[in-house]
């Protein structure tokens, strides 16, 4: 198995749909997802980059937050994960960030409260003793193939308090425990700026993470804290058929990417590790798009 340094072809890295019709119970497990996600596991390795860090990173269960947890682990940092009752993915991400000698805490609950926002904090200065990096990417869709005629004001409003209230609430509480160097870095989507009608509400907050990313990092480069933002495009996760029509999972990827194919969690990873790090010392308020060559504006 390669790791993240091994040149390769990009197109043929991992596998390409079709991938099989198949649907999952939201919020969804990984282990009911063929093929597999790749995290990282086999193949993410560490060069201590972010030795001594302390880090939140919400949604750290599976999918991308578990690829970073994995990544932030191999590189030094301690983590805590963020995380809904019912996903029984952390106990794995535990796993790996300790396998990798690092501590590993876990929260769950629901970041619709801001109550449980303030309360993921708080343990996090509680077994830590600070923050160096927040990650805010917790996220909730539901496609709607009939667009807004189909979105309910119940589906709008959860997906408005996970995704863009949450993160509001986290950064608002983190940042009064974070030192100059720290970092925040914001899950947007690639939706952001190419909406689906059938994703309008999620598109709508990742527009919404964008503007916060820029405003906020104006706000807080006199506190020596930097905040930016990494813009996925489709990407294999449990979110993905646990949200979309079966046939749409099938496909997934080939026709949203010049790449033929979604990117796998383990890809994400490396544009989080650098914008913790300091290598990055001269960035913030931006996005990095990982969209496997769908431009961004």
């Amino acid at each position: 198995m390669t790791d993240q340094y091994t040149q390769q072809d990009p197109t043929t890295q991992y596998p390409q749909p079709p991938f099989g019709e198949q649907k999952i119970q939201p919020p969804g497990l990984e282990s009911e997802m063929s093929p597999k996600p790749d995290y990282g596991e086999e193949t993410y390795r560490g060069s201590g980059r972010l030795e001594g860090k302390k880090a939140i990173i919400t949604g750290g269960d599976s999918g991308i937050g578990r690829a970073v947890a994995l990544a932030f682990a191999r590189e030094g940092a301690d983590v805590l994960i963020s995380y809904l009752d019912e996903e029984h993915d952390a106990d794995e991400t535990a796993r790996v960030v300790e396998a990798a000698g690092r501590s590993a805490v876990k929260v769950p609950g629901d970041i619709r409260d801001e109550a449980h926002c303030q309360a993921i904090i708080q343990k996090a200065v509680d077994e830590f003793g600070g923050i160096d990096v927040l990650v805010n990417n917790a996220a909730y869709q539901m496609v709607q193939p009939g667009g807004i005629a189909d979105i309910t004001t119940e589906q709008f409003d959860r997906v408005f308090k996970t995704n863009i209230y949450a993160t509001f609430w986290l950064s608002k509480a983190a940042i009064p425990h974070m030192r100059a160097g720290g970092s925040i870095i914001n899950t947007c989507s690639i939706e952001g700026y190419q909406p689906m009608p059938g994703l309008l509400d999620y598109a709508s907050t990742k527009g919404a993470i964008i503007t916060f990313t820029k405003g906020l990092a104006q706000g807080l480069i006199s506190q020596g804290l930097r905040v930016n933002s990494v813009a996925p495009g489709p990407v294999w996760t449990p979110l993905i058929p646990a949200t979309m029509p079966a046939e749409q999972v099938s496909q997934f990827g080939q026709s949203e990417s010049p790449m033929g194919r979604p990117a796998q969690p383990a890809e994400l990873a490396p544009p989080y590790v650098f914008l913790a790090s300091q290598e990055s010392s001269y960035i913030s308020g931006e996005t990095i798009g990982v969209t496997g060559g769908s431009p961004l504006p």
